[in-house]
């Protein structure tokens, strides 16, 4: 049972990065960290509905941190978002 729950964690947390959207928004935190939804939907061009809708299943996964700023809400990278990105880049050689 404990290694069924083990591998629906992985399983989560796969899902969190394993979309082209996903990896950019991870990607652009990293180099710019502390933006709102809105800030990531401007600078990547997508919907903001569709970015926060991105944004939320990563935070699930354990990839974001969330801040409230006044009525803003500000995405930094955990540091096993930024494991992930080490990882993905190692995957493009």
């Amino acid at each position: 049972m404990a290694e069924q729950m083990h591998y629906r964690r992985l399983e989560r947390l796969i899902k969190g990065f394993a979309n082209h959207r996903r990896l950019q928004i991870l990607e652009l935190l990293r180099r710019e960290p502390e933006l709102s939804v809105e800030e990531i939907s401007d600078r990547l061009k997508i919907g903001y509905t569709n970015t926060s809708d991105h944004i939320r299943k990563m935070a699930i996964a354990g990839l974001l941190l969330k801040r409230n700023e006044g009525n803003n809400v500000r995405h930094k990278l955990t540091p096993l978002a930024e494991s992930i990105l080490v990882f993905c880049k190692k995957l493009e050689r």
